[in-house]
């Protein structure tokens, strides 16, 4: 976000202070929480007010995984640390399960299942009565089959439930003095994959080489879709003129090929959430 950006993000409306308010209202009467904590906007956020609330009653659990890069592991812990919150790192083991790796479009399910049994273990041993998730009003238009395995094993999504949107979450950020209020959004390295695509190791390491090279050459909200060969680029609109700059375009093509890549693409419809779920219809999308 730019400069201009920063003055719109003081002006925080009555609506969206109201929904904070209840937030802190909801947390308040939960008395003691775990959070899954990835480092990402709308975790550290929950994670911030839910200290402010309830102080040492607060846990944040950072999942380390193959298809986390180990930065935003490192960002996460650094985070935590910061806001003075108590952390454990755990390491969930999705590439184990073949559900997981063939990669159907319930993916997702399989490795949040994983991931809040494994959360909800540490609450029942620590006597922390509720496992609470970053997930917020806006994850409902997506396909997002996570959100059933939260809702089998009893997570609760507070930003979702007072209806705090991305750019809300923002704002109270930005007001909070959270230094990821501007942070772009990231989501595991399997949504890279179309699904049916086999995930293994070599290919979320390729996936993470090329999205780091992208971030070293200064772009802000990016991914690269890996299709065997080939490498379709999104990156946010007003960024196009930049990777079509001779220079950089012919340095993310070397590159790109030196990680192994054979076809290099520029996908025209730019950086969307939720790309790979496109193909998929809504009858699918209902069943899963």
């Amino acid at each position: 976000m730019n400069k201009s950006a920063q003055y719109h993000i003081k002006e925080i409306s009555d609506d969206t202070l109201c929904k904070y308010e209840k937030l802190i209202t909801i947390l308040c009467k939960m008395g003691k929480v775990l959070v899954a904590f990835s480092g990402g906007v709308d975790s550290t956020f929950l994670l911030k007010v839910a200290h402010d609330v309830l102080g040492e009653n607060v846990l944040a659990v950072i999942a380390s995984s193959e298809t986390y890069p180990q930065r935003e592991e490192k960002e996460a812990l650094r985070l935590a640390k910061e806001l003075n919150v108590r952390v454990r790192i755990i390491h969930t083991h999705e590439l184990e399960n073949p559900d997981f790796v063939n990669n159907p479009p319930q993916r997702c399910y399989f490795c949040k299942k994983e991931l809040f049994s494994r959360l909800k273990h540490i609450a029942e041993s620590e006597a922390i009565p509720y496992i609470l998730d970053g997930s917020n009003y806006e994850d409902i238009s997506d396909f997002r089959p996570g959100a059933k395995a939260a809702e089998e094993i009893g997570v609760r999504s507070p930003l979702k439930e007072v209806r705090l949107v991305k750019n809300e979450i923002r704002q109270l950020s930005w007001k909070l003095g959270l230094s990821t209020w501007e942070k772009p959004s990231f989501a595991c390295l399997s949504s890279r994959f179309p699904y049916y695509t086999e995930i293994d190791v070599k290919s979320l390491r390729q996936i993470d080489q090329a999205e780091d090279y992208l971030r070293e050459l200064g772009f802000s909200q990016f991914r690269v879709r890996h299709h065997g060969q080939i490498a379709r680029i999104e990156i946010a609109p007003n960024e196009f003129p930049t990777i079509i700059k001779k220079g950089i375009r012919e340095k993310i093509i070397r590159n790109f090929k030196r990680f192994g890549y054979v076809y290099i693409t520029f996908d025209l419809e730019g950086y969307r959430t939720g790309s790979m779920n496109e193909p998929l219809s809504s009858d699918m999308k209902r069943k899963t």
